[in-house]
């Protein structure tokens, strides 16, 4: 069996009915262990409205057992501002009944059926979570006592306008596994002292506090001295400061001497949870405060309107409104604390359905289902309230009224009722352009849709996205099914949200955004947007698009999402600042010397693995191709080693598997063997930087050499990985013989370790930035003279088509291809050397291929998130108050929004300032109706401005220039602003409607940064 067919197999053992293809991104959030418990979870969701219908498409992708969608009810008008499953056609029918085709196709791992019964407690034992929307009072208590009395998790969760609740009992004893998301802190000890309690100083990796938290659970490793720590049952700790904490009786150890790492272990912990009765009466509401109290009341008095009154509030009612805060009033003695402004505003929304507010609590309520069916993650506890009633109107209720939100017998009826019918028209003007048609872009698109965004006259939203679908997008993209994998994702996305609502202008289009295709979204097609929504998981792509956004003074949706945690940050032209500049965004970067000499953790091995694939399988193969092709090759600017890598990529040349297996095992024993004693012989293990300060301390952990061992499971697996993609970058066809290699490898001899002389091994970032030593001309030269002669020499052989190899390029999605195989092993055997704890193949695959991990409910819930700040944004407010900013992390549950902060200083010219928002802007049509000449350019400047003009550019071109010659300056300034920067003559060449320019001005200072100047061309 070779290697790869046994690794593959490894993998489906640990698997067992997880389709990892499919659920590849999901499990980097829940991992194996919850998803099988997952997949043993039978589900109710009961009321198929735009809420229900977001949680059940949630846990669907996720994959639990199966689902059952219950609602007694019938499709109304205004159920199809937010049930993305429902049509027109289907008005009058069952809701449950016509939702259940659409929601099984989503995920054929799950069956879906449908019921219109009785909740009976016969039906409800069936089912290990139960999961209540759109249900009166009466009925949720009926299915509450019945649940928690049977050990059945229960969730509620509810909509209604610009409010929502969610309320979750998982019984009296429900066993939480891995309360948190995050992966367990580590830091490096420097002291332990002896005591009741027993003192530990520590530090992180790089220096910082050590990043525990009181009440959190530890152990230890490789402490010296203290050594009864090593391996301790976890203890709980007491957090002191930054660098200390406590850790209970440490008295009668031995005394601490160096050395040491304190890990936190992640405990199951034990919760219970009130069952609704009782809850109402005593809420505990995550964020207690008035205005969550309110809400409480205020939901509850609604139960009360309805079965008194037979109705919701009717929206914009006085009366109505009057007399749901009356009945609040009457449920809590203590008046001072409700918000009685609230509760009228919660009256006159509340007969509302909104598709934002659907997929916010959506998002919410799935993920409560799925810690209920894996105990991953912290449950609720027990109550959340939420609102958005800052998306009214910021000049007041008087823009509504009862007539002006009154059912229309239309799809938006349900929007209508919050926001009047002009709002409605107002979305259906809008013009927006979506980039990507991800995750994010899929729940974007589906809200658009329900919210008639660019669905009336003159309205259009245009989607791009260059990627195709893949089999791995199908468990969180739900506009995707099975039989779109290999298609377009925008085109695909665009047609399923037509179907969604044929009344949605969306145009696809399959185009990078970048500097390269400014052309098509140039000028013409920013100036006629609205608004812009990012969709991208790059921070540069994305803040790209926030310098177009800027450029064009369009206001920004930008959303993003990482397992459990989500963001949403709205730009709003001149009020916010903006999404921000790639040197702020990019991550940072482990320090080389720290990857390529002392790492201290499995990241930093997999991210040397990572390199070294590169390193043997794609540029060394990539060189010998260009060589070969190119007779100026090697007269480039290559270092001595560049050349020497490509001629031994010539000279390594296999011709056998057994030369594979030869050259694999070689590198195997130069990589972790020689190199390691080379460290060693430079820095031995009692080696002292000063007296008493060892150097193998903290994070620097003394390495020790691996003997080769054939019967090594890990030593095999680099060599048959090695091998193989050795053969493949050389185009060898030969078969991969696990018995041949073994056979090889026991016939092989290793020449003794020979320390390398004159060696110098960096310690410190900086020694590896000091400039290399002066280059070998006459070395170099010698070196390009033959390689000069070989090419020559197989190019009159006519073999150097022969020679041509094959560059690797690393393909995460691939698991048959052996590319994870190699990086697992490597870096695990780098991990042997230092004593770190090596890594599975999935944690392997993850961190080699930079995977972000992402589940359904966190996008469902940030898009939901995003587009109640599109409301805004086309109400037009300018109240900064009125946005917010988001972040969510589900696992906790945490959803916090604050307000975003506005626009710094970014440009300055003696005493005034100026945000990034602004530019110096000039018609460019002089005063007799042609186009301006530089010279009426520079006089407006002057003028109009007070800018005394010196230098002016376009991108990197000078315009003009005051030190130029007088002949050339003069020549310049009779020209017309499109001449100066028209394209070379012949060439085909559209000009701006806007010209960009910088300026440098006579009396500029030091500090100084002027704000672009922006002419409008009369061509445009």
């Amino acid at each position: 069996m070779s290697a790869l067919d046994r690794s593959s197999m490894r993998r489906s053992e640990s698997l067992e009915e997880i389709d990892e293809g499919l659920y590849s991104r999901q499990l980097y959030v829940l991992g194996h262990e919850a998803m099988r418990r997952m997949a043993k979870t039978a589900v109710l969701v009961s009321g198929m409205k735009g809420l229900g219908v977001e949680i059940a498409k949630n846990i669907i992708l996720a994959g639990v057992k199966s689902v059952t969608v219950h609602d007694p009810g019938n499709t109304q008008w205004s159920d199809l501002s937010s049930q993305f499953f429902l049509s027109e056609s289907d008005v009058g029918r069952n809701r449950a009944v016509a939702s259940q085709q659409r929601l099984a196709e989503l995920n054929s791992y799950v069956p879906v059926t449908a019921y219109t019964g009785e909740l009976s407690e016969s039906f409800l034992t069936a089912f290990q979570v139960v999961v209540l929307s759109n249900s009166p009072l009466e009925e949720q208590l009926h299915v509450s006592d019945i649940c928690h009395a049977r050990s059945i998790c229960f969730v509620l969760a509810d909509t209604k306008g610009l409010a929502g609740q969610l309320f979750c009992d998982f019984g009296e004893n429900f066993v939480v596994d891995e309360p948190a998301e995050a992966e367990p802190v580590s830091a490096y000890i420097q002291h332990i002292s002896q005591g009741i309690p027993g003192v530990v100083t520590c530090r992180d990796g790089q220096g910082h506090g050590h990043g525990f938290a009181d009440g959190d659970f530890v152990t230890f490793l490789d402490v010296e001295g203290m050594s009864q720590l090593n391996g301790c049952a976890p203890r709980a700790i007491h957090v002191l400061d930054e660098f200390t904490l406590e850790i209970g009786d440490t008295g009668s150890f031995a005394p601490y001497q160096r050395g040491g790492v304190i890990t936190q272990v992640k405990v199951p912990q034990l919760h219970s949870y009130e069952p609704l009765r009782a809850a109402l009466a005593k809420p505990k509401i995550k964020a207690m405060d008035d205005r969550g109290h309110s809400l409480h009341l205020a939901f509850r008095a609604l139960h009360a309107f309805a079965a008194e009154m037979g109705h919701l509030p009717r929206p914009r009612a006085q009366a109505d409104a009057e007399r749901l805060l009356e009945l609040a009033r009457g449920l809590t003695a203590h008046q001072e604390l409700l918000d009685e402004g609230l509760v009228r505003t919660f009256a006159h929304v509340s007969a509302g359905e909104l598709s934002p507010m659907a997929a916010l609590l959506g998002g919410l309520a799935a993920q409560e289902v799925l810690k209920a069916a894996s105990g991953k993650f912290l449950p609720l506890a027990q109550w959340l309230y939420f609102d958005a009633l800052e998306c009214l109107p910021e000049e007041g209720t008087a823009l509504l009224t009862e007539e002006s939100c009154a059912p229309r017998g239309s799809r938006y009826d349900g929007q209508i009722a919050v926001f009047g019918a002009d709002f409605q028209e107002k979305l259906g003007r809008q013009k927006y352009f979506v980039v990507g048609a991800g995750a994010i872009g899929c729940e974007l698109l589906k809200n658009f849709a329900m919210i008639g965004l660019a669905a009336g006259e003159g309205g259009s939203i245009t989607v791009t996205d260059m990627d195709t679908i893949e089999r791995s997008n199908l468990s969180r993209q739900l506009l995707f099914r099975p039989r779109d994998v290999g298609k377009l994702k925008s085109e695909t996305a665009a047609a399923a949200v037509r179907r969604m609502n044929p009344t949605t202008r969306v145009m696809a289009q399959t185009h990078h955004v970048g500097p390269d295709t400014e052309t098509l979204y140039g000028d013409d097609f920013f100036t006629a947007l609205d608004g812009v929504a990012n969709a991208l998981d790059s921070m540069q792509a994305r803040a790209y698009v926030d310098g177009r956004c800027i450029r064009y003074l369009k206001p920004l949706l930008d959303s993003g999402t990482e397992g459990t945690k989500g963001h949403v940050q709205v730009v709003v032209p001149y009020l916010t600042q903006s999404f921000g500049s790639p040197p702020d965004l990019t991550e940072s970067a482990v320090p080389l010397c720290t990857l390529r000499h002392f790492p201290s953790t499995i990241e930093h091995t997999l991210q040397w693995a990572r390199d070294e694939f590169d390193g043997l399988f794609k540029v060394p193969a990539e060189n010998v191709n260009k060589y070969l092709e190119d007779p100026a090759f090697i007269e480039g600017q290559w270092t001595t080693q560049d050349l020497e890598w490509v001629r031994s990529s010539l000279q390594e040349k296999p011709c056998s598997w057994q030369d594979c297996v030869h050259w694999a095992r070689q590198r195997w024993e130069s990589l972790y063997r020689h190199a390691i004693l080379n460290l060693l012989h430079a820095f031995p293990p009692g080696h002292e930087t000063s007296p008493g300060v060892l150097f193998w301390a903290g994070p620097k952990k003394c390495p020790r050499p691996l003997e080769f061992d054939c019967d090594n499971s890990t030593h095999m697996e680099y060599v048959m990985a090695a091998a193989s993609l050795f053969a493949q970058t050389h185009r060898l066809q030969v078969p991969r013989d696990r018995t041949a290699a073994r056979e090889t490898l026991r016939a092989m001899v290793m020449p003794p370790f020979q320390p390398e002389s004159g060696v110098r091994i960096p310690v410190t970032e900086e020694e590896m930035e000091e400039a290399p030593a002066g280059v070998d001309e006459e070395q170099l030269a010698a070196l390009r003279q033959e390689l000069a002669e070989c090419r020559q020499a197989l190019l009159e052989g006519g073999h150097s088509s022969t020679h041509l190899m094959e560059p690797i390029h690393f393909e995460k999605d691939d698991d048959s291809n052996g590319h994870v195989d190699f990086i697992m092993a490597a870096s695990n055997l780098r991990a042997a050397n230092y004593g770190i704890t090596p890594a599975d193949w999935h944690k392997s695959k993850r961190v080699a291929g930079r995977i972000m991990p992402a589940i359904a409910t966190t996008t469902a819930a940030v898009a939901g998130l995003a587009c109640l700040e599109l409301y805004k944004l086309v109400w037009g407010h300018k109240d900064l108050s009125s946005y917010c900013n988001s972040f969510l992390q589900l696992a906790e549950p945490l959803l916090a929004r604050f307000r975003p902060l506005p626009p710094p200083d970014t440009y300055k010219y003696g005493q005034e300032t100026w945000s990034c928002w602004h530019r110096v802007e000039v018609p460019g049509i002089g005063a007799h109706g042609e186009e301006l000449s530089l010279q009426e350019l520079l006089d407006q400047l002057q003028v109009v401005h007070g800018l005394p003009v010196r230098t002016v550019l376009c991108g990197v071109t000078i315009l003009y220039a005051s030190f130029w010659a007088k002949q050339k300056r003069e020549a310049q300034l009779t020209c017309r602003l499109t001449q100066l920067v028209s394209g070379p003559p012949g060439a085909t060449w559209q000009p701006p409607q806007i010209l960009v320019l910088d300026l440098v001005c006579e009396d500029q200072q030091d500090d100084d940064v002027l704000p672009p100047v922006h002419v409008r061309l009369p061509c445009g």
